[in-house]
């Protein structure tokens, strides 16, 4: 969760201080992991659901603005921010890449990072046209230590969503693929 987010902000992105970002899956747990890393960037953070009962979460870990995604997120985005955002990160897939382009600025970048509506391509189009994969870079160790650091400090938090014991692991996936989850599940694997 941490190696994707800080890879997605830090190299995909190149994401700067003061900036804005739209998070597109932002209950997800990556989603609601970028909330917390952007703030700590002091980025004014956009983020959606598309579950009505799932806002309260992400105003937990401090966006700014959380909007319901009924398709046209970018409209949402430019009736606040008129010039667009000027980093976005897709979580929900293809389907949701057009819109998600719309929302940002001219020389805005978007970073395809998930596909949780599992639909892969867009018609005649290839959004991976550069890229950072979570398992090619070892993510640097002053990352974890500053994230550790301001979780102990309070000053960000981990969103989890439940954790469970081991012998609850088939729920626990249950929970996962109805899409149920706001935050990171845990599966403790010892006593």
């Amino acid at each position: 969760m941490l190696h994707t987010t800080w890879g997605a902000l830090e190299i995909g992105m190149d994401a700067k201080k003061g900036q804005s970002i739209l998070i597109r899956g932002g209950t997800s747990s990556i989603g609601m992991a970028t909330a917390v890393l952007a703030k700590q960037l002091l980025m004014t953070v956009y983020s959606t659901t598309r579950n009505e009962r799932k806002k309260d979460a992400l105003q937990k870990v401090g966006v700014d603005h959380v909007l319901m995604d009924d398709g046209n997120v970018s409209a949402q985005v430019r009736a606040i921010a008129p010039e667009g955002v000027d980093c976005a990160i897709e979580l929900i897939g293809t389907d949701a890449l057009p819109d998600t382009l719309k929302a940002c600025k001219v020389k805005g970048v978007t970073c395809f990072v998930g596909m949780l509506s599992n639909q892969w391509t867009v018609k005649e189009f290839y959004p991976m046209l550069s890229g950072y994969a979570s398992g090619v870079d070892q993510l640097p160790e002053h990352v974890i230590q500053e994230f550790l650091d301001a979780v102990e400090a309070g000053r960000a938090v981990v969103p989890i969503d439940k954790v469970f014991q081991f012998e609850g692991l088939k729920e626990a996936h249950e929970r996962m693929e109805a899409g149920s989850a706001v935050g990171k599940m845990v599966v403790l694997t010892g006593t």
